[in-house]
């Protein structure tokens, strides 16, 4: 089991951990340094005891913030996957219906028979006035 020596608050302490946890537990040592950093240049003579309490409840005090918004986090993706799985589930949506007017049969070759007879009338008139 691996020791190592961490500093909180300038003191240092030997700890132990399990292999391979060597990173994580300098990681904590660090934030809780932090603190008691912040509560020594606030207190300067303060007893080991005390300091490291303060540190942690200082430090606590931060994480339960992230905790609850951790937990905030969680419910809404909870949420969110309830959501997905519904609409995957769920029928597909009746397909939307378009109304195209329809032209009456015969309809193109009356128009085209009527503009026909209208250019005739147009060059008829043309021959009589010019």
């Amino acid at each position: 089991m691996p020791e190592l020596t961490i500093t909180i608050g300038a003191r240092q302490f030997q700890v132990a951990c399990q292999t391979g946890e060597e990173p994580y537990l300098q990681a904590a040592a660090k934030m809780l340094d932090t603190e008691a950093q912040s509560v020594l240049a606030d207190m300067q003579r303060l007893p080991e005891a005390r300091m490291l309490l303060m540190a942690g409840l200082l430090l606590a005090d931060k994480t339960t913030g992230l905790t609850e918004r951790l937990t905030e986090a969680e419910a809404e993706m909870d949420a969110l996957r309830a959501e997905i799985s519904r609409l995957r589930h769920a029928p597909a949506p009746a397909p939307q219906q378009v109304q195209v007017a329809v032209l009456p049969a015969g309809l193109a070759e009356a128009l085209a028979d009527i503009a026909a007879r209208a250019e005739a009338l147009a060059d008829h008139l043309e021959e009589r006035v010019g």
